[in-house]
């Protein structure tokens, strides 16, 4: 029979055991500690950080599971904002106008990744929705660069063939460095014999969004 000392050496060890696995997180002085109460702007600065680090795994696709294994829908939101402000009709006389241009864009970004990420599951792709979604949001970074740069070129050039042909060429690179990306990233998450299907819808949804760019720029 074991004696009370050992009992209650084996319960510490136990309770120390389950703090180390899943215990509450604490702070310098042992206090418990929780994101809930952590400033305003430490929380911000954090998720701009981790946002910050998916743009740039997205210009330079490297790593495969970047985006992945911790996904979050903040620079898609970011990115798709910026699409849609840049792209509607920017005239103050008809504000109407252009907020519904604004609307139009927006859903036809987010609809258009919603479609993607339903047609990958339904190929048998193993990526959760959410995750397929923030790919396809964050890939647009590159088409979105494009479109800044097409938007200065504008107003230092008057239109002309040259003009035309310089954003054509960055709308092409925006378009081609968004479909590497989303290769990199998504590839792995289909079947060998379905990727052709999988790619296909995403070729289309970012060919459409380069050609708004390339239309309303």
């Amino acid at each position: 029979m074991e004696s009370p000392d050992s009992i209650l050496y084996q319960k510490n060890e136990e309770t120390t055991l389950e703090g180390e696995i899943g215990g509450t997180p604490t702070s310098s002085d042992g206090a418990e500690y929780h994101t809930l109460d952590e400033p305003v702007k430490d929380t911000i600065a954090r998720d701009l950080k981790a946002v910050g680090t998916k743009f740039y795994h997205v210009l330079y696709p490297k790593e495969k599971k970047t985006l992945l294994k911790d996904w979050d829908l903040w620079g898609p939101l970011i990115l798709c904002m910026l699409l849609a402000s840049l792209l509607s009709t920017e005239n103050a006389d008809d504000m109407d106008d252009n907020g519904l241009q604004f609307a139009q864009i927006f859903f036809i970004v987010w609809f258009g990744a919603i479609v993607v990420t339903v047609n990958s599951k339904l190929l048998g792709g193993n990526i959760s929705f959410f995750q397929s979604v923030c790919v396809l949001g964050y890939c647009l970074l590159a088409p979105s660069i494009a479109l800044i740069m097409c938007k200065i070129m504008g107003l230092i050039f008057n239109y002309s063939l040259f003009l035309f042909i310089s954003k054509l060429l960055l709308v092409t690179c925006g378009f081609s460095w968004a479909i590497v990306g989303v290769t990199v990233f998504l590839g792995d998450t289909q079947l060998p014999k379905r990727k052709a299907l999988a790619v296909y819808p995403i070729f289309l949804f970012y060919f459409v969004v380069s050609w708004m760019i390339l239309a309303s720029s």
